[in-house]
């Protein structure tokens, strides 16, 4: 497993300054990866300049202009946005994508959003798959970050990947807004096979590994003893400077500074 840094704003490398300078730090830093979220937001010429003299790999981008998938009637809409983020993935070598449920609709029942996702993203998949590219859906607390979101659960999100059945969607299990949302981790990992990739931070203030609740170490035996063999994202605030969060949880991962 290999530690991978969320660098959009609020999170890691912000004291670095843009997008570029954040990349260059996470090198210094001894990462080989990063991520960030909003691709039409930034200079992409910049970032893929730094991206190429540092060696760093992208590892995701949101779909953009950011959209949610519960709405049927925005198939066609979503599609494009898919399309637009593939071209920005082959311009910076990234292979996956991240896509939510977005804003919760008024006018229609759980049961149909949830239906409207998984015939969104029936049509998202095979758009992916001929980039050969991953779509990653993320399942994002209601409770302190998101309210009002669809789908809070990670428990559904694998749910609707089971049902969209095709390899190039995968879950994003994101252990602090399962955490937040009281889900538990051991029901999750009986579906490893359907997970993609995972992001970590910690309860109490979504900082790093070592600040909160979450029992680390089982934490990581489970996921380990589940057959997960990916990138650990990091997608957390840090506590007290970025390099100082790295250290501390390189230590709470018992993962070596050279080989993160």
């Amino acid at each position: 497993m290999q530690l991978c840094a969320v660098i959009e704003d609020l999170y890691m490398f912000n004291e670095a300054g843009d997008l570029p300078a954040r990349i260059r730090a996470a090198a210094a830093a001894g990462l080989k990866k990063v991520e960030f979220h909003m691709w039409n937001q930034v200079d992409l010429d910049a970032v893929a300049a730094a991206l190429q003299e540092t060696g760093v790999q992208l590892k995701s981008i949101t779909v953009g202009p950011r959209v949610g998938c519960v709405d049927r009637s925005k198939t066609d809409f979503i599609v494009e946005a898919l399309e637009r983020t593939i071209v920005a993935c082959r311009r910076l070598g990234a292979t996956d994508m991240v896509i939510a449920g977005g804003p919760a609709l008024k006018d229609a029942s759980a049961a149909e959003q949830h239906d409207a996702m998984v015939h969104n993203l029936k049509h998202l998949a095979p758009v992916a798959a001929a980039a050969g590219m991953r779509l990653l859906l993320e399942p994002l607390n209601t409770r302190v970050d998101h309210p009002g979101f669809f789908m809070a659960s990670a428990i559904e999100g694998l749910d609707i990947v089971e049902a969209v059945n095709h390899p190039a969607v995968r879950l994003l299990y994101d252990a602090y807004h399962a955490a937040v949302m009281g889900e538990d981790h051991r029901q999750i990992l009986q579906r490893a096979h359907l997970i993609g990739y995972v992001q970590v931070a910690d309860t109490n203030g979504r900082h790093e590994p070592g600040t909160g609740s979450i029992a680390w170490a089982t934490w990581l035996a489970d996921l380990k003893a589940a057959g997960y063999t990916g990138d650990i994202g990091l997608e957390y605030r840090p506590s007290n400077g970025t390099l100082a969060s790295l250290q501390r949880t390189r230590e709470v991962f018992g993962i070596a500074g050279a080989a993160a």
